[in-house]
């Protein structure tokens, strides 16, 4: 039996829309930190935001369809399962047969609020977290409280040939 454990990256949000800077970085995570898998876990409501306008199956088939042969990208929506939107809950249950190494991908955007998440610090913990520079966030997320605070090997800031695009924006046109 092989003891090596699974590394798994997660990327989680509502996906709306799911964009190429979503590819980009999951194709990026995968590359540089040798991922079997990476899990887009879906979220019916993003707590920072307001309620999503376009319908959870539809964002998910969107995201299905933008993933195109990438498939390592596992399109996945757990919270009916696991009756949380937590990302501590979802890291649990993906992590229960302790044979997966999870690292949770986020855009510098979020790392910003990150400490008001839900047990952020036992996140921190359980994981590695890979932030992804994004364009006007660099100086605002190296100057979190997240990132200021914690003396943690587990939290790492990629630079990368980022991807000028985002949801909101998309949302706009």
């Amino acid at each position: 039996m092989n003891s090596e454990k699974k590394k798994i990256g997660i990327l989680g949000g509502s996906f709306n829309p799911a964009h190429k800077g979503h590819v980009v970085i999951s194709k990026e995570a995968k590359k540089r930190f040798g991922l079997k898998y990476i899990i887009w876990a879906i979220t019916k409501k993003n707590p920072f935001k307001k309620q999503s306008t376009t319908k959870l199956f539809e964002r998910i088939k969107f995201c299905k369809k933008i993933i195109g042969k990438n498939k390592f990208i596992k399109v996945r929506f757990y919270e009916d399962k696991i009756k949380s939107n937590k990302t501590i809950n979802l890291i649990n249950y993906l992590n229960k047969n302790k044979r997966n190494d999870i690292y949770f991908i986020m855009g510098a955007d979020n790392l910003i609020n990150f400490h008001k998440w839900y047990k952020w610090k036992s996140i921190l913990q359980k994981c590695k977290i890979l932030v992804f520079d994004r364009y006007g966030y660099k100086k605002k997320s190296l100057n979190s409280i997240t990132f200021n605070r914690i003396n943690n090997s587990n939290l790492k800031f990629i630079k990368f040939n980022k991807v000028n695009i985002s949801s909101s924006q998309l949302r706009k046109i």
